[in-house]
């Protein structure tokens, strides 16, 4: 009987792989919301450096205040639609602009913006609750959101899936951690998996004593060893309050219970998450701290685009290490799995909280262990509520916890006693 021939790796792959009639090129069309912020300066880089078989183009840019920098945004990518928070900066620019770019004001503004702008995919990096409406108004045209704004999930995880359900829209997260399990789940079923390692760098404090923790100044909290990142998430990290909102981000993008989350401190921050399956397996998504890689995946997928981001590196990747998370010196972690256990307005509460907590850290009118003790507090006087919930209903509840916090933190600089009761 003659042996059967042998097949050689390249066969086997070209067998599996075999690729169809080149796709013409199409040029992606973004809508960049938070274009002066980090998440939004590092889009605009790529969209710059995309390559020609892979254009990008701006349909439209978001910003609050910084009229002179979105105007040099203006003349480098000639989006048709612009949207300034501030007035006064609106018309400033609108004046720089001229006729050539319309420039819209508000919130009122931004939700225009998102109804009429020409876009595939919108690149979501505004900061803060100021993020949710934005979110709902991309996710109601049936559109791709590439959410950078973890606060939307935290705070209506439960209705922004049902407008995907509804309206045939798709969420893919920008943050590196939840772009690993979104990649590690492709192709996989959910019932097959055993638990997600959500990995934490640990920030600056990883090391340190409690006491020098809790003595912490602004400057020694926002020194993150590996990220770039915004105040807010960069003090986030320092109390690893920023990694309790992502467990709550998890849990709303992938269904998953609390007892599938797993937290990974992973002090280098290359491998960004991993997926464990019921069959013992374990995949990993890699790469260097650098968040241009899950904003172009977000622009890309399903597909994976070209660029010249660094990959595989032996300096970084030679050592890696991880360790279970010290809840002792960072007990802002367990209030994440709280939030789901909670439910009902519980995330909109402990994101407002904390907008409210950081800011008076940042202020250098609390301490660091502070802004944990007050989005405590908190949780533990938000009224009750039935599910599900309204847009109104978590708005309403956002600004019940800013009041509460506002007047909490008055109370501890008042040195009082009896704290102020909602």
């Amino acid at each position: 009987m003659p042996r059967p021939e042998a097949r050689s790796p390249e066969r086997f792959l070209l067998a599996h792989a075999a690729p169809g009639p080149p796709e013409p090129t199409l040029t992606k069309r973004l809508l960049v919301l938070g274009s002066t912020g980090s998440i939004g300066t590092q889009t605009l880089d790529l969209v710059a450096s995309a390559p020609a078989d892979a254009p990008l183009a701006v349909a439209g840019l978001a910003a609050s205040s910084s009229w002179e920098q979105v105007l040099e945004q203006v003349r480098q990518f000639r989006p048709a639609l612009v949207s300034m928070a501030d007035p006064e900066a609106a018309q400033q620019l609108r004046a720089a602009v001229g006729d050539d770019v319309e420039v819209l004001t508000g919130e009122a503004g931004l939700l225009e913006l998102i109804a009429r702008a020409d876009f595939d995919v919108a690149i979501h990096g505004i900061v803060g609750a100021a993020g949710l409406r934005p979110s709902v108004a991309v996710l109601e045209r049936g559109k791709t959101l590439g959410l950078a704004n973890k606060e939307s999930m935290v705070i209506a995880g439960e209705l922004l899936t049902r407008l995907v359900d509804e309206h045939g829209g798709e969420i893919i997260p920008v943050d590196s951690e939840h772009s690993a399990v979104f990649q590690c789940l492709r192709g996989e079923r959910l019932d097959r998996v055993r638990r997600v390692h959500l990995t934490a760098s640990g920030g600056p404090f990883r090391t340190r004593p409690l006491a020098e923790i809790q003595r912490a100044t602004p400057e020694e909290a926002l020194a993150h060893p590996n990220w770039d990142m915004g105040p807010r998430v960069t003090i986030g990290s320092a109390t690893l309050m920023n990694k309790a909102l992502e467990v709550i981000e998890l849990h709303h993008l992938f269904s998953l219970p609390p007892e599938q989350i797993h937290v990974v401190v992973h002090a280098q921050s290359i491998v960004h998450s991993m997926v464990e399956f019921i069959d013992g397996s374990v995949i990993a998504q890699l790469g260097p701290p650098d968040m241009r890689g899950p904003i172009h995946y977000a622009i890309h997928h399903p597909d994976r685009g070209h660029t010249n981001l660094e990959g595989f590196n032996f300096d970084l990747f030679s050592k890696l290490t991880f360790e279970a998370p010290d809840l002792e010196r960072f007990p802002a972690l367990a209030l994440g799995f709280r939030v789901i256990a909670d439910g009902g307005t519980a995330g909109a509460v402990l994101n407002a909280a904390d907008e409210i907590a950081v800011q008076a850290f940042l202020e250098e009118r609390i301490s660091l262990s502070q802004v944990v003790e007050v989005s405590t507090a908190a949780l533990d006087a938000r009224p009750s509520t039935s599910t599900p919930l309204g847009l109104e209903e978590l708005f309403d509840a956002d600004q019940w916890a800013r009041r509460f916090a506002s007047r909490h933190i008055s109370g501890l600089l008042a040195g009082a006693d009896t704290l102020p009761t909602p």
